[in-house]
């Protein structure tokens, strides 16, 4: 079959699913609608808050005039793929994002274990605890950070008072080390959640059969636990990873290391103002997210699959 018949048959199928949709005849044709019509909100809203924009982004993206928006220019994503100072801050997104998702995630298990395996007092307090830097801002991460390891920080003083060394040389609010705790902070909740989740579908009997046989803790952790938390895990790094990609408030006020939203930040100040490149690095972002996103719900699926 030719690539053209291969494409009208695919608008046929569309277009009779659509008038089946439109005029039900059959109970799988009215579920269709119904599911249809509760999708209208979601499509709306993708509509107005992703599709429009991203189209825009295209556009500025390919503008020849990026203050009227006219005219058409690969100039932006020539400068994009050419200059090298773009490769450097993507390649410093990436490892340090990734980093900071790994450890978040490796955190979140162990935390998740300790949660669902043991009854601990005040259980309800930890959990608040560990979820409560989901409600907070960049910007109160980044001053929290400040707060504990500037330079008239607590953490930062009491070891100064403890070692004798002074609290300047100290300080690491404003160092990458800093950036970093801020990012692990953010992100331990997400991965938390998630894995608390996943956490409460293991098969407990097996992990107690195991226990009976004699394996050890870290054995029954290793043979039983971990394949049925391993798509957990996979989740919980997407979307810590995605979280990660997008912190801002945080990188602005440290900015000890460059990141994709503090450039496309710089890019649409007021020093350079250059939008067609800031619009072509957030399209490359998104892509790149859609692309992560994609093939780890597909290795989840077969994770679960082979479970």
């Amino acid at each position: 079959m030719s690539v053209r018949s291969s494409a009208t048959a695919s608008v046929r199928r569309v277009a009779t699913l659509a008038a089946a949709t439109a005029r039900p005849t059959t109970e799988r044709d009215r579920e269709r609608r119904r599911i249809a019509i509760m999708c209208l909100p979601f499509f709306a809203l993708a509509t107005v808050a992703g599709f429009v924009p991203l189209a825009m982004l295209v556009r500025i993206s390919l503008a020849e005039d990026t203050v009227w928006i006219e005219g058409w220019s690969l100039e932006a994503w020539r400068t994009l793929a050419t200059t090298a100072e773009y490769r450097w801050v993507a390649w410093n997104t990436l490892w340090f994002v990734g980093l900071a998702t790994l450890v978040s995630v490796a955190l979140g298990v162990a935390v998740s274990h300790v949660l669902e395996k043991y009854e601990l007092p005040f259980e309800r307090a930890v959990v608040a605890a560990v979820s409560f830097p989901i409600a907070l801002p960049g910007i109160i991460v980044a001053y929290l950070i400040i707060v504990l390891l500037g330079r008239q920080g607590l953490v930062t003083n009491a070891i100064a008072v403890a070692t004798g060394q002074s609290a300047l040389d100290l300080a690491s609010a404003t160092a990458i080390t800093g950036l970093f705790l801020g990012y692990v902070y953010s992100l331990l909740p997400r991965a938390t959640m998630v894995l608390r989740g996943t956490y409460a579908e293991v098969n407990v009997q097996a992990e107690e059969a195991a226990r009976a046989l004699g394996a050890s803790r870290w054995q029954t952790f290793y043979h039983v636990t971990f394949p049925e938390i391993r798509p957990g895990i996979v989740a919980a790094a997407i979307l810590t990873f995605r979280s990660g990609l997008a912190i801002f408030g945080t990188v602005l006020i440290l900015q000890s290391h460059r990141v994709l939203t503090l450039q496309i930040h710089d890019e649409i100040s007021v020093g350079s103002y250059d939008p067609d490149i800031a619009a072509a690095i957030g399209l490359v972002y998104v892509a790149f997210i859609v692309a992560v996103t994609f093939v780890g719900l597909r290795f989840i699926e077969n994770e679960a699959v082979e479970i």
